[in-house]
This record gives C-alpha cells, structure tokens and sequence, in this order.
C-alpha cells in the first residue's frame, strides 16, 4: 500500500501513528495474509461500544437506560458504521485476497464495518483509550442522538459522497479557508468544491468536521436545482 494513502487516511483520522503497521494490519481481510484485522476488530469493537456509551450518559442525560441503549445499538450497527468506512474512503485502502476482491469485497457493508473498528482497535494500541474515544467522537460529531431510529441517518457528506459515486463522479474536496476565535472556541470555515461541476459552497462550524457538513449540505442543495 503506498504510503501517500496511508498518510491521507491518518489525516482524515486525525491521528498520526506512531506505529503505521497497525494501521495497516487494521486494513487487512482474512482472505489476503495471516496477519489480518480480526483481532483488531475485537478490540476496536469493545473500545466503540463504551465512547459510544459514555458518549451517549453524558449529552442525553434525560434519557433512561433502555433508550440509551436503542440509541447505542443503532450508532454502532453495521449500516452506520458502513456509512463512516464509506465517509473515511477506506474500500480503496483494503488489502483483500484476489477471490474477496474480485467477488466485490471493497463494497461488502460487513468487510468495510469490521474494518472501522479495526481501525479504532489498533489507534487504541498506538495511542491509548483517549486518543481512540477523541476518534470515536469525531466519528459521530453531528449525528443525531435519539431513540427515533434517527442516529443512523445519513449525513450531507455522506450523502453528497453517494451522490457523485452514483454517477461516476470524482469525490468532493474540502478546504480549510480560515479558523478563527480563541483555541477554546473555535470556528472552522472550509469550502467544498465539484470540479466537475464546477459547484462550491462554503460552510461554518466549531469544528472541521461540522463546518464540512453545512458545506456539503450547501453542495447538495445546489445540485438538487442543477439535476441531473
């Protein structure tokens, strides 16, 4: 795997290894080598399952515990966790055997979810439980947290993703344009741009990742009116 997609991966992950083997072992399906991702999955399954739920205790304070726990089982199931693998681009990252890569395994929902949390496994080795439950919030910063199903709904940058995949298009790319505040109360403006189509839209927030949502909203928007 070049390490220039390496490289690109930590920086969406926010996170630089100090051991990139990890990383790349999280990457790895059974079908290519002994030394593959289900160990990490294990563990990055269980580092998931308890950010999420200290996630959920501290901002839904109002919910009792078999809401809590509907909200947690849609955050961590296989149809979101696939929409984050998608948002991260790791089908084009997988190192998978000739049969799974060829039979459509970049695109299998149960590969690219499993290898999410192997990613999460191994940044909790390289870096401790802080740095993989800042990753796991990131993860999830905007997600809706109710009990009304809609924690998995898809986000505007997902969906703008799908959107351009759908018809063969290049992804979007994002810009950071300014930051701006004091360190503790920061404000992110990042442009989107479709080159393609020549579409921006611009987008705030207080953090990165925020400020890249209203931008992709605004992009959607646009090419709602601009269709097909």
């Amino acid at each position: 795997m070049p390490a220039s997609d390496l490289d690109a991966l930590q920086q969406r992950l926010h996170h630089r290894f100090a051991n990139p083997a990890l990383l790349q072992r999280a990457l790895t399906h059974r079908s290519f080598g002994a030394d593959h991702n289900e160990r990490l999955e294990f563990l990055g399954d269980s580092v998931l399952g308890l950010a999420v739920s200290a996630m959920l205790f501290s901002r839904r304070r109002d919910l009792p515990e078999g809401e809590l726990s509907r909200v947690r089982a849609h955050l961590v199931k296989q149809d979101s966790l696939h929409r984050i693998a998608l948002v991260l681009q790791l089908p084009d990252l997988l190192r998978l055997g000739e049969g799974e890569s060829h039979s459509g395994g970049r695109k299998r929902p149960s590969i690219l979810a499993d290898a999410l949390e192997a990613v999460i496994g191994a940044v909790y080795l390289d870096a401790g439980y802080e740095v993989a439950q800042a990753l796991v919030l990131r993860l999830f910063e905007g997600v809706e947290l109710t009990p009304q199903l809609q924690a998995a709904a898809k986000d505007a940058k997902t969906r703008l993703q799908e959107w351009l995949q759908g018809r063969k298009m290049k992804l979007p790319a994002y810009q950071v344009l300014d930051i701006g505040g004091a360190a503790h109360n920061q404000v992110f403006h990042v442009q989107c741009t479709i080159a393609e189509r020549g579409l921006q839209a611009q987008g705030r927030g207080v953090s990165r990742r925020a400020a890249e949502q209203q931008a992709a909203q605004a992009l959607l928007a646009q090419l709602t009116q601009t269709r097909p």
